[in-house]
């Protein structure tokens, strides 16, 4: 299958697999597809041995890395960061986080709280401290979500031939990525799972590729197969950008009982929601959204405030609902899209990848039977 993507990326299948796991983004890539860290979830040594080791696994092959650059971020003293941000979050907040913990009783641990590391890769010091580390591997693309990408990004990822992408969830949030100069652009429906806006796949994928012009768009949001991918080849796109297939992949690093949860749960079980990191963001409901939304629960706090208030807590209830814990379970949740309805099984990356492209290839062939 020959699309301008795959001309701009030299894949053999217009498949971008977007995961938080090495091991996801080396098989999508082994298999022809085109594997995308998200790199925003490691600090800058961490990212520095995760793509070392992508790279060792992809012999050559191209792959790239997707960091969040907000276009917002709540201001802190630059010279103690994280002690600045967490000084804001307000008491009332801090107890509630408590109180719901203990009323599940969800036990304390002593696992490392890793969401001082995500506010710091998501500060405009940490994003240029993770460009410096993602710039000097072999990296083929780099995108940005949450905003417009630094004017420096653009330059940076141009002189060093890195095709640099965006992901937009509106007209005019195309617009002013075009005016910044990206090369591709990633339309993201409703649908997709974390933070994204409201509009629909089908709706925003022909929206996007209509201002575009000569700039490829792919479509991301509700795309798990190959009769969606085929559907967005159709809508005008030149490939699909995949991110909640891989959570039922083996290699996914989602704790076993959140995917057990994904495995049960509708296309209807999941929400937009605030909660767990200041943003809307999809993710599978739980107990968790249901405690936030009951009167009298104190509002989410914005980016980076509210994981710096939730993070531990997460990592407690992860902690627990690996052992069985029936409290946690109730409250375990992760991000992922409308899509989640349709896991049936746990697959390897590398087989889902195949079986998107050879079912695509398939549906266009039999809809060109209908003409």
């Amino acid at each position: 299958m020959r699309t301008a993507f795959t001309e701009l990326l030299g894949v053999r299948h217009p498949i971008v697999g977007f995961n938080r796991s090495p091991a996801v983004v080396a098989a999508v890539t082994n298999a022809g597809g085109f594997g995308v860290l998200a790199a925003s979830a490691y600090a800058p040594d961490e990212l520095d041995a995760q793509l070392t080791w992508i790279e060792e696994q992809v012999q050559g092959r191209p792959y790239g890395v997707d960091l969040l650059v907000p276009s917002t971020f709540a201001a802190g003293d630059p010279d103690d960061l994280i002690a600045s941000l967490r000084a804001q979050i307000p008491a009332e907040h801090l107890a509630f986080v408590a109180e719901l913990l203990d009323r599940y009783g969800i036990p304390a641990t002593g696992t490392r709280d890793i969401a001082d590391e995500f506010a710091a890769g998501v500060s405009p010091t940490g994003v240029a401290a993770l460009l410096d580390v993602a710039f000097t591997h072999r990296i083929s693309l780099i995108a940005n979500a949450l905003g417009t990408p630094p004017p420096d990004l653009v330059a940076r990822g141009k002189a060093a031939g890195v095709v640099v992408a965006a992901l937009v969830g509106a007209g005019k949030h195309a617009v002013r990525q075009l005016a910044a100069g990206v090369d591709l652009l990633v339309a993201q429906g409703t649908e997709a799972g974390g933070h994204t806006g409201t509009i629909a796949t089908m709706v925003l994928t022909p929206e996007i590729v209509d201002l575009a012009g000569d700039v490829p768009v792919l479509a991301a949001g509700g795309i798990a197969d190959g009769r969606q991918m085929a559907a967005a080849l159709a809508l005008g796109a030149a490939g699909v950008w995949c991110g909640s297939v891989w959570l039922a992949s083996h290699e996914d690093v989602a704790i076993a009982a959140i995917k057990s949860k994904f495995l049960a749960a509708t296309s209807a079980d999941t929400l937009r929601s605030p909660t767990r990191t200041g943003k809307p963001a999809r993710q599978l409901r739980s107990a968790w959204h249901d405690e936030w939304e009951r009167p009298g629960s104190p509002a989410p706090l914005p980016l980076p405030l509210q994981p710096l208030l939730t993070g531990e807590a997460w990592q407690r209830i992860d902690d627990a609902a690996t052992a069985g814990h029936e409290g946690a379970l109730r409250l375990e949740s992760f991000f992922v899209g409308q899509v989640v309805g349709a896991f049936r099984e746990l697959r390897p990356a590398a087989e889902i990848t195949r079986a998107i492209a050879e079912e695509c290839e398939a549906r266009i062939a039999a809809l060109g039977r209908l003409v």
